[in-house]
């Protein structure tokens, strides 16, 4: 049950993190410019989240949509940590949560 809880959770979580940097808005936009990305970085991020949400939801692609998340959250989280923005720590550490106790669990 657990495993199918995380499982889920990720998938929405990564779902709609990837539609919130798909849409942007102007903070967001700023916030990948001032880390040193493109100002179109945030739609190739964000894409990238959807894609790892899809190959979540289904069991044969499950492992490779996590690995996909995993370097996802890694370089977000390398990005935050270089910048010292240390109030976006809060809603990764959710996502390396997620993500532990979906392959703890598997």
């Amino acid at each position: 049950m657990v495993q199918i809880l995380s499982i889920w959770f990720l998938v929405v979580a990564f779902s709609g993190a990837g539609l919130a940097n798909v849409i942007r808005n102007s903070a967001a936009r700023s916030d990948f410019v001032r880390w040193g990305y493109p100002p179109w970085w945030g739609i190739v991020a964000g894409g990238l989240e959807i894609v790892s949400a899809a190959l979540i939801a289904f069991p044969i692609s499950r492992m490779a949509g996590i690995l996909l998340g995993t370097a996802i959250i890694a370089a977000a989280l390398l990005s935050v940590l270089r910048h010292r923005e240390y109030s976006h720590l809060a809603p990764l550490s959710v996502f390396v949560t997620l993500i532990a106790v979906a392959v703890v669990s598997s």
